[in-house]
């Protein structure tokens, strides 16, 4: 006899409103239904109210994880109407912050599916190298959430010894090599709670259109930063980690390999940084009336960004943001299909959802 279990909109394995409804035989989940929309909070309708200034620190507030990335792929889209081009220091900073932030969002992953696992002391250790992320963060904008670095035409802060940052960054590695890494690869614990569970095919991936780390983990080697290079990333030698399992613990593989990349590109991007200024100046900025997209690589995947002006507006006259958890979230469908009931708090976490900035 089947039955319907409801997970969310509010429950203790679920970090943000949202509901999955699972259709069970006996601990088996048979199919599911997910439903959105719980948290909406009209931030592109906002945006239609805001200057070109003030919409960028409108967009910064989407997510608090990804703050960075959305004023990056906010800016480009709005450069792109101005026809400004950032200088090269500062495409280079935007590269440090992009990889920061990326490393800030996998630890912080990690260390939740750790909680999930039950593995807690391996929960505390995740979060106590989260914090060294924020302190370089911190030490660049003066901000440990929320950085306000990005600006049409440059950023707003430069980086005045690069070069000064780079123990910090080794330091970073070899904390995540020591700890991090051979935890997650090796331990029984992780591989048996992790392994064999909440499978995405790489053919399901390719039909359901995911991105970043998950559709990685499927096999689907996408990376914006090499398919369509922006900031300084043409000028950056990195690989994209792929897995071919396509599980919970390929996921974690993924985003575990692209940590120690994240570090790889840090160090070239604080040695390598040009001179000169950060951005355009301050003079006052004439759009030209259309639409632009952006695209960007951001730590749950692709960022989208559709920005659409009219002649003679300080105001944008629409903003659309399309977010990777909005991409990845109809695969969980076919992530907890077969699954055990009780493994499918992690397996949802596994695609590292943020559906407050979904709902927006």
């Amino acid at each position: 006899m089947s039955y319907k279990i409801p997970m969310g909109p509010y429950h203790p394995g679920l970090e943000e409103p949202y509901k999955l409804e699972m259709i069970c035989e006996g601990e088996t989940v048979q199919d599911a239904k997910l439903h959105i929309g719980f948290n909406f909070r009209g931030i592109e309708r906002l945006a239609e109210t805001r200057n070109y200034i003030q919409v960028i620190a409108l967009m910064e507030r989407v997510c608090g994880i990804c703050s960075n990335i959305h004023t990056l792929t906010l800016c480009q889209a709005m450069e792109q109407l101005t026809g400004l081009e950032p200088a090269p220091r500062a495409k280079y900073i935007r590269v440090v912050m992009a990889e920061l932030e990326r490393l800030h969002s996998h630890v912080l992953w990690a260390g939740i599916a750790s909680k999930l696992m039950g593995f807690k002391t391996m929960f505390m250790t995740c979060f106590a190298l989260r914090e060294k992320v924020m302190d370089v963060l911190q030490a660049i904008s003066g901000n440990r959430v929320n950085y306000a670095m990005n600006r049409i035409g440059g950023v707003n802060r430069d980086i005045a010894d690069p070069r000064a940052l780079v123990p910090m960054v080794d330091d970073l590695e070899r904390e995540m090599m020591r700890t991090i890494i051979p935890i997650f690869t090796t331990s029984a614990t992780a591989r048996s709670r992790c392994a064999g569970i909440g499978i995405l095919t790489h053919e399901k991936a390719v039909s359901c259109g995911v991105v970043g780390p998950t559709a990685r983990a499927s096999g689907v080697a996408q990376d914006l930063r090499r398919a369509a290079p922006y900031a300084a990333y043409e000028e950056m030698e990195f690989e994209t980690p792929t897995e071919q399992a396509g599980d919970v613990r390929a996921r974690l593989f993924v985003r575990a390999l692209e940590i120690m990349e994240s570090c790889r590109i840090l160090r070239q991007a604080l040695i390598k940084m040009p001179p000169g200024e950060i951005d355009a100046g301050d003079s006052k900025l004439v759009f030209a009336p259309g639409t632009a997209i952006s695209r960007v690589e951001a730590p749950r995947g692709e960022v989208m960004y559709s920005v659409s002006w009219k002649e003679n507006s300080r105001n944008p006259s629409r903003v659309h943001v399309r977010t990777p958890t909005y991409a990845n979230m109809p695969a969980i469908r076919w992530m907890v299909r077969g699954a055990r009931l009780a493994d499918t708090p992690l397996i949802q976490a596994s695609i590292d959802p943020c559906y407050s900035c979904t709902d927006r």
